[in-house]
């Protein structure tokens, strides 16, 4: 009874308490010591429960930024809505019906942002892993890319493809070739958003390093201080012209989460 009902009474009341706990986190019985199935059974609650206590943590804090990120356009939009028939002239009219199609435009990006952001964990989950040649997907995003000119700047993409050791047959990678792909495509757009107006360059190298492959995405921009490196991957955030963060996308947030996967 004491090496085995008495561990197993434990362990049962603690799934209880964090079943109906709900303010605070219930600390799971750690039998790990031992090397028998309950020690394994310890050891496996516990770690389901920190990860169902993460998941609900990034859950309370994602809602807490959507209502938060939804909340400034729709009082924008309420505003220029309820100033509207108070205008007086043509001009004015025009600007209020300008703030109005931006604030719609901002709404819409917002919730498209959210949706990929709230599907991809389970997408990921879903989804098996394949062998992925790099240098194929990677030279395509690139020729796609080049066919995109955001905000009419003409940026030069350049893709440049290491020498393989002697031992290496190509870049390959086992993944998920469209979230591999996002990765990258964000990176480049990113990257566009900050190059110079004319003659801005992103440059994607790709290198093996031993048992490692490298991507990297760079751009002759202004770069980031390093006092914004941890900020620039939190959600809705993004680095303006004037160094300061403002409300935005989710893209480099997407990033994080799909290689942290």
């Amino acid at each position: 009874a004491s090496t085995i009902a008495n561990p197993l009474r434990r362990l049962a009341a603690a799934a209880d308490r964090v079943r109906h706990g709900v303010k605070k986190r219930e600390e799971i019985p750690d039998f790990s010591e031992r090397q028998d199935e309950i020690g394994h059974l310890s050891t496996s609650i516990r770690d389901m429960t920190n990860a169902l206590y993460a998941r609900i943590e990034s859950i309370e804090s994602f809602a807490a930024d959507v209502s938060h990120e939804l909340k400034n356009p729709l009082t924008s939009l309420r505003s220029a809505v309820e100033t509207l028939p108070l205008a007086k002239n043509d001009d004015s009219r025009k600007r209020l019906m300008d703030v109005i199609q931006h604030d719609v435009r901002r709404l819409d990006r917002l919730i498209t942002d959210i949706s990929d952001a709230s599907r991809l964990d389970a997408e990921l989950a879903r989804e098996d892993s394949e062998h992925v040649d790099l240098k194929f997907l990677l030279g395509n995003l690139v020729v796609a890319a080049r066919e995109v000119r955001r905000n009419k700047k003409d940026t030069r993409i350049e893709f440049v493809v290491d020498k393989l050791p002697n031992n290496r047959k190509g870049f390959f990678v086992v993944g998920h070739d469209l979230r591999l792909g996002q990765v990258v495509s964000n990176l480049i757009e990113n990257a566009r958003s900050f190059v110079p107006i004319e003659n801005g360059v992103i440059t994607v190298t790709l290198q093996h390093l031993g048992d490692r492959i490298r991507i990297l995405v760079e751009d002759n921009g202004p770069g980031i201080s390093k006092v914004y490196h941890d900020k620039i991957f939190q959600i809705f955030q993004t680095l303006n012209d004037n160094g300061s963060f403002e409300s935005s996308g989710v893209a480099l947030a997407i990033v994080k989460k799909i290689l942290d996967a």
